[in-house]
């Protein structure tokens, strides 16, 4: 018989270096980093630019849209949390402002995701304090 911990989905832990990307998400935002110094943007939020190690980072809002840069369909549910969601599709969407996001889709049949495929931000808001961004079909 399975544990009530391993019935109930795992949610992120947001830390000191997340807590925009987080409050964005809950505020219907999805907050990209962008570095003043070199213009690079970057998804994981981090401390520093992953390009030429500056600090000067500001958050600004993206348009939410992204393709299909890659994706896997998941037949076999990694645990018990996740059985009632098989089939589900895990997608590596390319955002419109450059970085790569991976997440799941929502709302479409996981047979019909695409290479190319253009998709759009969805809000999956799980409790009070963690909204999870999710990707459907554009």
């Amino acid at each position: 018989m399975a544990s009530e911990n391993s019935t109930r989905k795992p949610l992120p832990a947001p830390d000191a270096d997340t807590s925009a990307f987080w409050r964005g998400l809950r505020q219907g935002k999805l907050l990209l980093q962008h570095c003043r110094r070199c213009r690079n943007v970057q998804y994981y939020q981090q401390t520093t630019c992953r390009e030429c190690g500056g600090d000067e980072l500001v958050h600004r809002p993206a348009t939410g849209r992204g393709k299909v840069h890659s994706f896997s369909v998941v037949y076999r549910a990694p645990g018990p949390a996740f059985k009632a969601d098989v089939p589900y599709a895990v997608l590596l969407v390319e955002l419109d402002e450059g970085p790569r996001m991976i997440s799941t889709l929502t709302g479409s049949d996981p047979a019909d995701v695409t290479f190319d495929m253009e998709v759009e931000l969805a809000f999956d808001h799980v409790s009070d304090d963690i909204t999870l961004p999710r990707f459907r079909k554009a």
